[in-house]
């Protein structure tokens, strides 16, 4: 076995954890409106199961029975059988730990209108505090090993964090006032689940809206949670109703704008684009004499990127969703010290467009048509019949690449594309499935040189030898004419090319 940190155990709270990668929830849109378990949900998390995560997160479950789209509940104690079972099979199968997400949300309509926590009376906030606490109690009942209550993105708790709060009585305005009913739902639910029962929270290290609280406040959140005797701290970012994109006839999605970007980072943005939140915040707590355990999410490809935060003390857990969904099998091939089979994520937030349609999410990477991530123990890699014959040209601004098919003994998975700029050492670029032998290289710069190289990859993960090694100068859009300097155009005047 691979010795890294990240492979290390952790106890939280009596809950022994194999190693340090936790499932953050995710959204599959595989449950009905009903809100129970269906094979679908349970296939799911038993395929992420067997990958043997540390911690899995169930996806979001409702602690009110407020209308909503496909949602799981943990609203009613009739929830608790299906719940018990899926519960059971994981712990049957794997060494993972397993927590439900509980989440209250205000109410939306199509039109646009939404519930607002100005909106709330005291009754309504009590009813909120209540409805966490028999939830988290519910989960304990149905055999979790703990509970996560959802503080993050758009919803009831995270609107009452933040920093748009403008509450006139003591749940609004002012930081302390801001957090009040974030203590009193803690405290309720530790009172329902006793003190050996791990409680975690996830909330947003940086709402990433105008106006919007940012690190330095998430620091005294964190910390007031700590001191509250929350077990552990799993740090997001955004997913915010203020800058989302309204569209005609359907309810505001909450993670369309900036801020939805923001929680979910593209292959546009830097790995590991949302670390310094965990940083910032497990620096602070950990000043203050605490050393609740803080999770760091938000785009982490590769165990050697995962371990380097570790290692650098930036946080103590991984906290990972769409690199799971690509390869639930990510902390398994880790373990065995096989990280170049791990199907990689490419970022492109298929996953994230299909839960915004209300469609069953799936990775775009996975065989066409299927539901779940497949499963293979071959150990036997892909070949090129005629060597890939690579081959790779210019054209409108971009790099165009092609490639011959690969074979396989079971199937061809897809393509992994390595790329090198100017002669520096090759890196994973892209990945395609395997139903596409081409791919455009759109983010090159004029005048510099581009190496490629193609490897085919199994169900399994298992990697084809590189194609032949391609060579592309790529040539500056427009040059400027060497010798003759630019025209010189003073405010206010236009150009000859202005002129009609």
């Amino acid at each position: 076995m691979l010795s890294m940190r990240l492979l290390e155990p952790i106890t939280i709270n009596g809950m022994e954890m194999q190693n340090r990668v936790v499932l953050t929830a995710m959204v599959t849109r595989l449950s009905g409106a009903d809100g129970f378990v269906n094979e679908n949900i349970r296939e799911r998390y038993l395929r992420f199961a067997r990958g043997e995560p540390g911690l899995i997160v169930v996806e979001a479950m409702g602690v009110h029975a407020a209308k909503s789209g496909p949602l799981l509940r943990l609203s009613d104690d009739k929830f608790i059988p299906g719940l018990r079972d899926l519960a059971k099979e994981v712990h049957d199968i794997s060494p993972s730990k397993i927590v439900p997400q509980i989440i209250h949300f205000l109410k939306i309509a199509r039109s646009g209108w939404r519930q607002r926590v100005r909106d709330l009376t005291k009754e309504d906030i009590r009813l909120i505090i209540v409805a966490y606490g028999d939830a988290a109690h519910r989960a304990r009942v149905a055999g979790f090993d703990g509970v996560e209550l959802h503080m993050a993105h758009a919803y009831t708790l995270s609107s009452f964090l933040s920093l748009r709060n403008k509450r006139p009585d003591e749940y609004g305005a002012s930081l302390e006032n801001r957090m009040r009913l974030m203590g009193e739902v803690i405290a309720r639910c530790r009172e329902k689940v006793g003190e050996d029962f791990p409680i975690g929270v996830r909330f947003d290290g940086e709402e990433c809206i105008k106006n919007g609280y940012t690190v330095e406040d998430s620091k005294e959140l964190a910390l007031r949670m700590a001191m509250l005797g929350v077990n552990y701290i799993s740090i997001s970012a955004g997913g915010k109703f203020e800058d989302a994109i309204k569209k005609e006839g359907e309810p505001l999605y909450p993670y369309t704008g900036y801020s939805g970007d923001r929680c979910m980072p593209s292959a546009t943005y830097p790995a590991g684009d949302n670390v310094y939140l965990a940083e910032g915040i497990k620096g602070y707590i950990n000043s203050k004499g605490y050393t609740t355990p803080v999770i760091t999410t938000g785009k982490i490809p590769t165990p050697d990127f995962a371990e380097s935060i570790l290692q650098a003390g930036k946080a103590d857990l991984i906290g990972m969703a769409r690199a799971l969904l690509a390869d639930p099998d990510w902390v398994k091939k880790a373990k065995k010290g096989r990280a170049d089979t791990i199907i990689r994520c490419v970022y492109g937030n298929v996953c994230k467009n299909l839960d915004e349609n209300f469609k069953t999410v799936f990775c775009t990477l996975w065989p066409r048509g299927k539901i779940q991530a497949p499963t293979s123990s071959d150990d036997v890699a892909p070949e090129w019949p005629n060597g890939g014959r690579l081959e790779a040209r210019p054209e409108a601004g971009r790099i165009l690449l092609s490639w011959d098919e690969a074979t396989d003994n079971e199937e061809i998975y897809g393509y992994e594309i390595f790329r090198s700029r100017n002669d520096e050492p090759f890196d994973h670029h892209t990945a395609v499935r395997s139903v596409t032998r081409k791919f455009a290289d759109t983010r090159v710069v004029g005048g510099d040189r581009y190496s490629y190289y193609v490897k085919a990859y199994d169900l399994a993960g298992n990697r084809s030898p590189a194609t032949q090694t391609v060579v592309v100068d790529f040539p500056i859009g427009v040059p400027l004419p060497v010798g003759e300097p630019l025209p010189e155009i003073r405010c206010g005047e236009s150009s000859p090319d202005d002129e009609e």
